[in-house]
């Protein structure tokens, strides 16, 4: 059974190996959701996740047999960074099997941290069944990315840290995939102060530990943007451990974790990935859960693509109304969109795409509909856009 001393053990293996990562309070998120918010910042790992935390501790502690014949982890993202990095940085040798999906990006990033990368299957289930045969075909040690205690205690070195830094949080909120990182968080944790209260986090997509622990039978979804808690199947220890020591499992939806992406982006300049966010979104989308509570939260991880952090940015600004599509009915005649264009320059707006549309329109043949996607200080300056092209004699509408 997972005991304090052996992330204690863990912590001491760790140094140097390791960054120490800070735990600061962000005021401004502390005003928006109403309790105190202390930020721990795993996203600043040299592979942008606490994963490393995990695989440093189990490679760390191999036999001299072990080391010589390698190591074999199933994974598409940031676990096979850290076994890749840290069996590099030791002398092992690391074969990483990943699903053939998995994006290149991360398939190249992972090789150039000197593993051998083997693609195999086209799902996560497919790729774990072939890394254990190829353990058993090559005598390779399997390190299991969640189900395993010295996982597990390497993980929970951060809780030791963000403990230290801030001994009297009274909740920490930590996401849940397999449950490693809460497993071994919540073990240092309550052991440390026996009334602190864990609250996990699942996406409402992939609520398997939820359901696990809780005896419900929430439905599984097939895609998050929260992928480093995308998981099927919770892990067995791990699993013991929740029921065991933590206080509660909340879910969240999709929008909670874009919001949550974008606020760590604009407000703490931070980049994390919809996992790293979990915690955050638990925030916004529970407040009086929370409200008045001193609460740490974890930015687990930091890998986000770029394309998907371009359109949670995009939707963003859309909730915000800094996005805004209208259409615009007038005569047409020459210099309308001209005077489309000047007043809502005039209105303060600023004009990012134009499309005229001539026959996908139910205006009289004379006319025109002009569609406009603006730039604006949100849902407020929108209306005043809308209302001063109307006061031009202009018909005017939010699409």
């Amino acid at each position: 059974m997972l005991q304090l001393q052996d992330i204690r053990d863990a912590a001491t293996r760790l140094q140097g190996q390791v960054l120490a990562t800070p735990c600061v309070e962000s005021q401004t998120l502390s005003h928006i959701v109403g309790a105190q918010v202390f930020l721990k910042f795993e996203n600043l790992q040299f592979t942008a996740s606490f994963k490393e935390r995990g695989a440093c501790n189990k490679l760390s502690q191999l036999s001299a047999e072990e080391r010589a014949h390698g190591v074999v982890a199933m994974s598409a993202g940031n676990h096979a960074q850290g076994v890749a990095y840290h069996a590099h940085r030791l002398g092992i040798h690391a074969v990483i099997v990943m699903p053939r999906f998995t994006p290149g990006v991360k398939v190249e990033r992972t090789r150039g941290f000197g593993a051998e990368v083997v693609l195999h299957g086209d799902t996560l289930e497919e790729a774990r069944a072939h890394a254990y045969a190829l353990a058993d075909e090559r005598g390779l040690t399997f390190v299991h990315p969640y189900d395993d205690e010295a996982v597990a205690a390497g993980q929970g070195t951060l809780g030791l840290e963000m403990l230290q830094a801030v001994p009297d949080l009274d909740t920490l909120v930590i996401a849940v995939g397999g449950g490693g990182l809460i497993s071994g968080v919540a073990t240092a944790a309550k052991a440390l102060n026996p009334a602190i209260e864990i609250v996990g986090v699942q996406t409402s997509r992939f609520p398997a530990m939820v359901n696990a622990v809780k005896g419900t039978q929430h439905p599984q979804g097939t895609s998050t943007i929260a992928e480093g808690i995308a998981v099927g199947r919770p892990g067995k220890i791990t699993q013991e451990i929740i029921t065991r020591l933590v206080d509660d499992l909340v879910l969240v939806e999709e929008g909670d974790i874009e919001q949550a992406v974008l606020m760590l982006l604009e407000i703490e300049k931070t980049l994390v990935e919809g996992a790293g966010a979990a915690g955050l979104a638990a925030l916004l989308r529970y407040p009086e859960r929370f409200k008045g509570r001193k609460v740490g939260l974890v930015l687990c991880g930091g890998n986000i693509d770029p394309l998907l952090l371009a359109a949670i940015i995009e939707r963003g600004m859309v909730r915000s109304g800094r996005l805004a599509r209208i259409k615009v009915g007038v005569r047409d005649v020459p210099g309308a969109l001209a005077r489309i264009t000047a007043t809502v320059a005039e209105a303060g707006a600023n004009v990012e795409e134009v499309h005229h549309q001539r026959a996908f329109t139910m205006l009289a043949a004379q006319n025109v509909e002009v569609e406009l996607v603006l730039q604006t200080r949100g849902h407020e300056h929108v209306q005043q856009v809308l209302q001063q092209l109307r006061s031009a004699q202009m018909q005017a509408d939010l699409i």
